[in-house]
């Protein structure tokens, strides 16, 4: 028997297009949710540049699906 090892992916930042396209959401509603404090904050990256970690956003849409799922949940229907 093999014992496999992983690798741990490295953590990278994401730019607002894919952010974009992974949620569903607008700028618009990116800035409103992180504004709230619903939505992972964006990491300045230079002067006119802004990404999201990867893993929090992974994780915030994990939770939305479990939030989804659990069925004490109303708001979720």
């Amino acid at each position: 028997m093999t014992l496999q090892t992983t690798t741990p992916t490295p953590e990278r930042f994401m730019r607002r297009h894919e952010v974009e396209a992974i949620t569903g959401y607008k700028t618009s509603a990116i800035y409103q949710k992180m504004a709230d404090g619903s939505f992972p904050k964006a990491v300045k990256l230079g002067t006119n540049r802004v990404g999201w970690i990867a893993s929090e956003i992974h994780a915030w849409i994990e939770q939305r699906i479990a939030e989804s799922r659990n069925p004490s949940n109303k708001a979720g229907m």
